[in-house]
């Protein structure tokens, strides 16, 4: 018999200490060893004769095709059959559950720093506990032992205690225990290093093989069919008389089936599923294991146990447990066998025997108990950490579900329904942009997620890939950046902020101003596996140890530094460097009815014209807030003004949701087939955005023209010279001061930086990064699409009905549920709160009216011009009426964070400059 102890002294050399002994390579050689057990009784391989011929016959056509036997494949087919396609296909090249699922350990753990996950998970749970067993008399394997958190340090238990605040809002049972309340919980366990934890006792864990035929059974009593042992081929793919490639068909060993739809749920397989279709699927595969104990007494019924710290997990498999982990050095699968089925990889315990040591830490009984197998088998991790899910942008008909980075099981109900609802509808029911595959843009596209010069990109790939995985258990902090696959995009001033003390954040590959260290210059330097695989950690890393400082749930270190930077700006001026923002024209004969149709507000005004407008889908959720300017034709080889016949208009965009709004635009001038186009010159432009009350008088002396309220009033646009360079100068504000944005070609960019730096040296200006756009933008009330906006939020329970032209004629995409909820009356609202007590918040803390929790904060800073912390959330009526203004005004509100509530108040108007006057230029 192998005991763990055995294991743990055979594994690792006592001069090296845990977790780096015996670095591994980076990619292991070995193949997949012989089939072994996993702790199930059966897996469903057992099933079917084996033959290698279909399991029956293909049909000639079908609405939908998954492609992919696992959880989110069989997940998928079962929600578009409960939705009402009955013509859905589900292909799998083996058996149900092979390559992945088969393994998978099935924990589900409810408590989430994301309100949509925690409704994802809440389905997925209400699907395998009560859908299933109702629909079919079937036992899926759903046991509900519940889930014990771990921490050893008060900065972990404060983060518990931020999830549980959230979770109140999502009605997630959960309790903060001391640690002789865990013991009497869990006798077991080791609680001389406990500083407290989490118990959430409705957690469990599902059997994938259960959960899986049950699906299966499901899905076909409703109609759809489910055929085994057929490996897909290839995908035809047709471009329709527009140019757009569409789905056509689906080719196997055995037939060709006709579908305008196919949906990609194969796993570690997926990006070679996706090439057939001239999709790109950025994952990788890597082995992950865990191994599975002999008997131990006294064990039954426990919960399981995430010991983050210590990066483990110890899930109950009846009288014995299972003991897994992520580690600091995973081994990569770099070559994906299209054999592999239900074969497992032999386990390296040089690289898992770190998990083995904090499993008999936490349970010390383990030292002495036997190991009755060992799983290690392949599973898919995406560089953040995030599935890859919706419609492929290259491809209108391929959807992906698929890169769920060991999360497949515990979020395949709710991401199976998602996925279903997107097919049928063209949207998700939830806000699932931050899984959406069209933030991976194509070679000409930008991107949120990955941009195509890092989807092309395999050092990128697997850096960024690894540190996820790494940093799966750390603790979330609110200002923590990325230390790999840094510094691939870059800005013209870069260099020279660099040099001024810049503090870089990542965003979607740009490297964005975050704020300036009065220290001298924090470079981001290449990425060093955290000293895994080999690698010499850096030693001295400035910008390591300033994140390393901010990691924090109170004020950071640097906030008195950020204050200076937001009270500059209220009181003198400020320079931000917002190259990274996306610049769009939208451009054509057809150019006019294209914004009308896209845009709530009327943007077909005279060129010089600029408005701020929102885009809405058809449920009247926010797809976007931009600001939308009307343009002359110009010079064709000018970034600044292109040339083009019929109409124009220069969108600017957060630069992190760039690709989510060309993403949207296309799809509806495709649908519409318009005669217009649509131009990034994201790349070719850079801006800068001067704010504050000097604003004019330094910009007077770097602009070729008037400034004044009647020559130059807010949101209007004119082209101009500064420092001799041909710029488009914007009046409009992100912060709520007055001020100008220059659009100035990327060639130019630092001569104009340096000329408006000259002029404002004697007025006191400053540099400012994006962590003072977002306290200034928060004080002024102005939103932040996927924060305050998001694709299931609308303009009206946003406080952005002046967005909309309700009271034209001019139809637009959303108008009639916009129109419906206004007649209707809004069951949600989102409200100001601030605090008295200087207390940080940072977004999911629960909001209390009048003792009851109406709903979380999405977003929250410090406003350092009205001193006070300020919060936006959503509120809802607890018995479901409309939430009016004078709902809001009568209740008494408080907000928890971390389980201590705090007095707050509630506000219908800005707190900061609620009559505007500032941006309009009068002090």
């Amino acid at each position: 018999m192998s005991y763990v102890s055995c294991a743990l002294r055979a594994a690792a050399p006592c001069c090296l200490p845990a977790p780096w002994r015996s670095p591994r390579p980076f990619s292991s050689a070995t193949g997949p060893t012989a089939k072994k057990s996993v702790p199930y009784q059966k897996t469903l391989k057992e099933e079917g004769s084996g033959t290698g011929e279909p399991s029956r016959p293909l049909p000639p056509s079908a609405e939908v095709v998954v492609v992919g036997g696992g959880s989110l494949g069989c997940q998928t087919t079962y929600h578009l059959a409960k939705q009402g396609v009955t013509s859905v296909v589900l292909l799998e090249r083996d058996r149900l559950t092979s390559g992945t699922t088969w393994h998978t350990a099935g924990l589900l753990w409810q408590p989430r720093p994301s309100g949509v996950e925690v409704e994802l998970l809440a389905h997925t749970r209400d699907v395998v506990s009560r859908e299933l067993p109702a629909e079919t008399g079937l036992h899926t394997g759903w046991v509900e032992n519940g889930g014990l958190f771990i921490a050893s340090n008060k900065q972990r238990l404060d983060e518990y205690k931020r999830l549980m605040s959230l979770g109140k809002a999502y009605g997630v049972e959960s309790y903060v225990l001391t640690p002789s309340q865990t013991k009497d919980l869990y006798p077991l366990m080791n609680i001389d290093d406990l500083y407290g934890t989490l118990y959430v006792p409705k957690d469990g864990t599902m059997d994938p093989a259960g959960t899986c035929s049950t699906l299966a059974r499901a899905a076909t009593a409703r109609g759809a069919t489910i055929i085994e042992n057929c490996p897909v081929t290839g995908i035809q793919v047709r471009a329709d008389n527009f140019g757009v490639k569409r789905v056509y068909a689906v080719e196997t060993a055995h037939g060709t089936i006709q579908t305008p739809c196919v949906v990609n749920c194969a796993g570690v397989w997926a990006r070679a599923l996706g090439r057939l279709a001239g999709v790109h699927v950025p994952l990788v595969g890597m082995h992950h294991a865990y191994v599975v104990t002999e008997r131990i007494e006294g064990i039954q019924n426990m919960p399981n146990v995430r010991d983050h710290d210590a990066s483990v997990y110890l899930r109950l498999q009846g009288d014995a447990l299972s003991v897994g982990g992520y580690e600091s050095n995973p081994i990569f699968w770099e070559e994906v066998s299209e054999k592999f089925a239900f074969g497992l990889f032999d386990l390296d315990w040089d690289v898992f025997m770190q998990h083995i040591e904090g499993a008999i830490n936490r349970v010390p009984v383990l030292e002495k108990t036997g190991i009755k197998s060992t799983v290690c088998g392949p599973e898919s991790f995406t560089a953040d950490h995030k599935p890859l899910m919706g419609e492929a942008p290259e491809v209108r008909g391929f959807f992906l579900g698929c890169g769920f980075n060991s999360a497949g099981m515990m979020l395949g109900g709710g991401c199976g329904r998602e996925l279903a609802h997107w097919i049928i509808h063209g949207r998700p029911e939830k806000d699932m942009y931050g899984y959406d595959i069209r933030q991976v843009a194509s070679v000409s596209l930008p991107s949120r997620r990955f941009h195509h010069s890092l989807t092309d990109n395999n050092r990128w790939i697997r850096e960024r890939s690894h540190e996820s995985y790494a940093k799966n258990y750390s603790v979330v902090f609110p200002h923590d950046e990325p230390l790999a696959g840094r510094n691939v995009r870059k800005d013209p001033l870069h260099e020279e902020l660099l040099r001024q003390g810049c503090v870089f954040q990542e965003r979607h590959g740009w490297e964005r101003p975050g704020w300036f260290s009065p220290r001298g210059a924090a470079p981001v330097l290449d990425y060093d596996y955290y000293g895994a695989y080999g690698q010499e950690r850096h030693r001295d890393y400035t910008y390591n140890r300033l994140l390393g400082d901010e990691y924090t749930f109170d004020f950071p270190p640097h906030h008195d530094i950020i204050k200076n930077e937001c009270l500059t700006c209220r009181n003198a001026l400020a320079l931000f460097d917002m190259s990274y923002f996306g610049k769009f024209y939208l451009v054509g004969p057809e150019a006019t009815k294209a914004a009308n149709w896209l845009f709530t507000a009327d943007v077909s005004k005279a060129p010089g014209s600029t408005v701020y407008t929102c885009m809405l889908n058809k449920r009247g959720g926010v797809e976007s807030d931009l600001t939308v300017s009307r343009i002359s034709p110009g010079d064709p080889a000018s970034p600044l003004a292109p040339a083009f016949e019929g109409d124009g208009y220069y969108l600017a965009i957060g630069g992190a949701v760039a690709q989510h709004n060309w993403s949207h635009i296309t799809a509806v001038l495709q649908d519409m087939k318009l005669q217009c186009k649509l131009l990034d010159c994201s790349e070719e432009l850079g801006m800068m955005s001067i704010q504050g009350p000097l604003s004019r008088v330094v910009l007077q002396e770097v602009l070729d023209t008037d400034l004044s309220n009647e020559a130059f009033p807010f949101s209007t646009h004119k082209l101009t010279t500064a420092a001799g360079c041909t710029v488009r100068a914007m009046r409009l504000s992100f912060v709520g001061e007055m001020g100008w944005e220059l659009h100035v070609p990327k060639a130019d960019c630092v001569k104009v930086y340096q000329a408006v730096m000259q002029a404002g040296a004697r007025h006191g200006i400053t540099n400012a990064g994006y962590r003072a756009i977002d306290s200034l933008s928060i004080e002024k009330g102005y939103r932040h699409w996927h924060a305050d906006l998001r694709p299931d939020d609308t303009p009206l329970e946003a406080g952005l009905a002046f967005t909309c032209k309700l009271k034209s004629s001019i139809p637009f995409l959303g108008r009639e549920a916009v129109e419906a909820q206004k007649a209707k009356g809004i069951s949600r609202r989102l409200v100001c709160f601030t605090t008295e007590e200087k207390v940080p918040m940072f977004g999911l803390e629960a909001v209390w009216r009048d003792g009851k929790v109406v709903g979380h904060i999405r977003r929250a800073d410090f406003g350092f011009a009205i001193d006070k912390t300020i919060a936006y959330g959503y509120i809802r009526d607890p018995t479901g009426g409309p939430v009016s203004l004078d709902f809001v005004k009568s209740g008494s509100y408080e907000l928890e964070r971390m389980g201590v509530t705090y007095p707050a108040r509630a506000h219908t108007k800005s707190p900061f400059d609620p009559d505007n006057k500032r941006v309009k230029g009068f002090y």
